[in-house]
């Protein structure tokens, strides 16, 4: 069973109440329209300002109740506090608000996990061959530091452990191990000392037993890549989609309470079905 079948059959098994703050946006319609039949999940209305949603954000943020109410007047916002106020367990957006908008919600609304201080996000790879992978952060943080790129891979092993079964991070760098040195390669190092996962270390390494018996660096079967930059992430995830056939499905959002996934702009309905899906599964 794939990652995917196993996210479906939890989704039906849990028929999570999920707030689509898009709903209008006809994929988003079509997708929640369709998860309805299916019984994959209950698609939520998005509800009028309550008392209820107003005392999320002032209980949760310490926000003044005239600024909460002006606050819930935008969508995103008002499906935030939905969740946190227990009326919805997810939100999925992002068909058309972009990543900012949609974390700038959720951060307020729904607000972070305990011991969390970066929000980041993730892309479920999946391969021709049936290679399943997390690849991480492809979406939100540009440059982390060493800390945020620590906060990313705990985040990261964790997601992966709920969907792959199994965590087994890399936080790769041009350098593996001692053989680089430069600014980039401290960070990443001091971020693998921080976590305990294997770093620094080369793509090959990561992937290919071979290469790391003789590199030395460990045992060349991470499922869960940890990438340096927004720049190495989101140029690697396109390039497995477009020259090795991989399905990237996200990204998700990794940090808040509760779920929340941040749907491509330019997601289609089957994506749209497929992310809300691994979403819920996550809750």
């Amino acid at each position: 069973m794939t990652v995917l079948d196993k996210a479906f059959a939890a989704a039906k098994a849990r028929r999570a109440r999920v707030v689509f703050p898009e709903a209008d946006e006809p994929r988003v319609a079509a997708a929640s329209a369709e998860m309805r039949a299916a019984g994959l999940v209950e698609p939520v209305p998005l509800a009028e300002t309550s008392d209820a949603h107003v005392a999320a954000l002032v209980e949760a943020r310490g926000l003044k109740a005239p600024i909460a109410r002006r606050m819930l007047a935008r969508p995103l916002y008002r499906a935030a506090a939905m969740v946190a106020a227990g009326e919805a367990e997810a939100m999925v957006a992002g068909a058309d608000a972009p990543t900012r908008r949609v974390i700038e919600a959720a951060s307020i609304g729904i607000g972070l996990a305990d011991g969390v201080a970066t929000v980041s996000s993730f892309f479920l790879m999946l391969f021709p061959g049936g290679r399943e992978m997390i690849f991480a952060d492809c979406a939100v943080n540009v440059h982390p530091d060493a800390g945020e790129l620590a906060d990313i891979a705990r985040a990261s092993a964790a997601s992966a452990a709920v969907l792959l079964g199994s965590a087994r991070p890399a936080l790769l760098s041009f350098s593996t191990g001692t053989s680089g040195t430069g600014a980039s390669v401290d960070i990443v190092r001091a971020a693998a000392e921080a976590t305990g996962f294997a770093g620094p270390i080369q793509a090959d390494a990561a992937l290919n037993a071979a290469i790391a018996a003789k590199k030395r660096a460990g045992d060349g079967d991470a499922n869960v890549l940890i990438f340096p930059s927004l720049d190495a992430g989101n140029i690697a995830y396109k390039l497995a989609q477009e020259l090795a056939g991989a399905q990237a499905i996200g990204p998700f959002l990794q940090g808040f309470r509760k779920p929340v996934c941040d749907l491509s702009r330019g997601a289609s309905v089957p994506d749209i079905v497929a992310a809300t899906a691994v979403t819920v599964a996550m809750a």
